[in-house]
């Protein structure tokens, strides 16, 4: 059994992973997110439900939990939705707080959409940017 202090030859920290991923994308703060919106680009929300209804919902996202996301988003996918309609679709990613969120952008990316990017910060950053939300049931730090 490998101990937790020895990570195995050629292994990355998330922390490295992370930092990969977000250097393959051009992250967009929130406002930026709402505007591109606005004109057009698709806003998906990967949280899974228990999470949207803890925290809230954006008006008007695209909901697709991460676990289907490349197969809902590949244009050549025979499970891809309406939305996928080529590898040029603007898509910007959501999760709670932007982490979970660079790597699902970055898979888009490897997948061919070329414009995938993400939310720093995620739902919370689109909160606190007081741009449209529902609560949920539990609001931060209750």
């Amino acid at each position: 059994m490998t101990s937790l202090a020895q990570r195995p030859s050629g292994a990355l920290s998330i922390d490295d992973l992370l930092a990969q991923a977000r250097s393959r994308i051009v992250r967009v703060t929130a406002p930026q997110a709402a505007a591109r919106v606005a004109e057009g680009a698709v806003l998906v929300d990967i949280r899974p439900a228990a999470q949207r209804a803890q925290e809230g919902e954006v008006p008007g996202a695209l909901v697709v939990e991460r676990n289907v996301l490349e197969w809902r988003f590949d244009p050549a996918s025979a499970h891809r939705l309406p939305e996928a309609t080529g590898y040029d679709v603007d898509v910007l990613v959501l999760c709670s707080e932007g982490y979970t969120s660079s790597l699902a952008a970055d898979a888009l990316r490897s997948l061919g959409l070329h414009r995938a990017t993400d939310v720093v910060g995620g739902f919370w950053a689109w909160v606190d940017a007081g741009l449209p939300h529902t609560p949920g049931s539990e609001p931060r730090g209750s």
